[in-house]
C-alpha cells in the first residue's frame, strides 16, 4: 500500500480527474479567501486549513484547531466550514448566498455536500472564509470550551 498523501497537490493527484478537477476548483476559493495565518496540511483523506499548533497548542483534544476542510468521501465531496457551526449569522449568510445563487445547499453542522464545484456558491463560501481571522476563531473556541 502506498504511502498516504502529505501535501495538498499530492492528496489530490490520487482522485479521479473530475473529482480533483472539483476539490482543486473548492480548494482555489479557499485558499483565495483565507485569512493570513492558517496553515494547510493533509489529514487522512482531508485537505484541512487549521491554527498552526504553534499559534494556539492549548485545544480541547490536543489536536490543532481546524477552521475548514475539503475531502472526497465514497459517494460525495465535502467542504467544511467550522465557522458556520459557530455562528448563525455566517449560516444564514450561507443559505441566503446559495438561494440568491440558484444552488441547493446540502449543508450539515457545518459540512456541505456536493458532487461538482458548480453545486456551490463560491463567491458566497470565499465571504464565509474570509470571515473570521485566526486570533477571532481562537476566541470563539476559547469562549465556547468555557460553557
Amino acid at each position: 500500500m502506498p504511502p498516504a498523501p502529505t501535501t495538498a497537490a499530492r492528496f489530490l493527484a490520487t482522485l479521479p480527474a473530475a473529482r480533483r478537477a472539483a476539490l482543486s476548483r473548492v480548494r482555489s476559493a479557499v485558499r483565495k479567501h483565507l485569512p493570513r495565518g492558517y496553515q494547510e496540511v493533509v489529514v487522512g483523506k482531508m485537505i484541512v486549513y487549521q491554527v498552526p499548533p504553534s499559534v494556539y497548542p492549548d485545544t480541547y483534544n490536543g489536536h490543532p484547531l481546524w477552521y475548514a476542510a475539503i475531502a472526497a468521501e465514497k459517494n460525495y465531496l465535502t467542504l467544511h466550514l467550522m465557522p458556520v457551526y459557530a455562528s448563525p449569522a455566517l449560516k444564514t449568510r450561507l443559505e441566503t448566498g446559495f438561494k440568491q445563487a440558484g444552488k441547493r445547499l446540502d449543508l450539515g453542522k457545518a459540512c456541505i455536500r456536493f458532487q461538482a464545484a458548480e453545486d456551490l456558491a463560491l463567491d458566497v463560501i470565499g465571504e464565509v472564509v474570509a470571515s473570521v481571522p485566526v486570533a477571532r476563531w481562537i476566541e470563539i473556541a476559547e469562549r465556547s470550551r468555557r460553557r
